[in-house]
């Protein structure tokens, strides 16, 4: 798994584009970037995860937490079918504003 942030071309919006599957062993590097993400509104994109397993859920579960507590945002972009479906397993996946492309995301994350 690879993770690379960028600033969006929004004020306040990062976007960290994640490739490959999420699983246990190769977390620290996503755990990393989304506790030094600068901006007030996070952007996780996830179109080239093809899948993840329960302790990537959990990641994405501590960034909604210390998300909340620091009043920042989080949008999940470019779900896959499979993905969404091990969100939906865990009962986690209505905590996440999921979005299919970027432009929404940041629309949404702008209001």
């Amino acid at each position: 798994m690879t993770v690379e942030g960028r600033s969006s071309s929004r004020d306040g919006h990062h976007i960290l584009k994640v490739s490959g599957p999420i699983k246990y062993g190769s977390l620290e590097p996503l755990q990393e970037a989304i506790q030094s993400a600068p901006a007030h509104a996070l952007i996780l994109e996830l179109t080239d995860v093809p899948y993840m397993d329960s302790s990537a859920v959990g990641v994405l579960v501590q960034a909604y937490v210390s998300c909340r507590k620091s009043q920042r945002k989080l949008a999940l972009v470019g779900v896959t079918d499979r993905v969404r479906n091990v969100l939906h397993l865990a009962s986690v996946d209505i905590l996440f504003n999921i979005f299919d492309t970027m432009p929404e995301a940041e629309a949404a994350l702008q209001n």
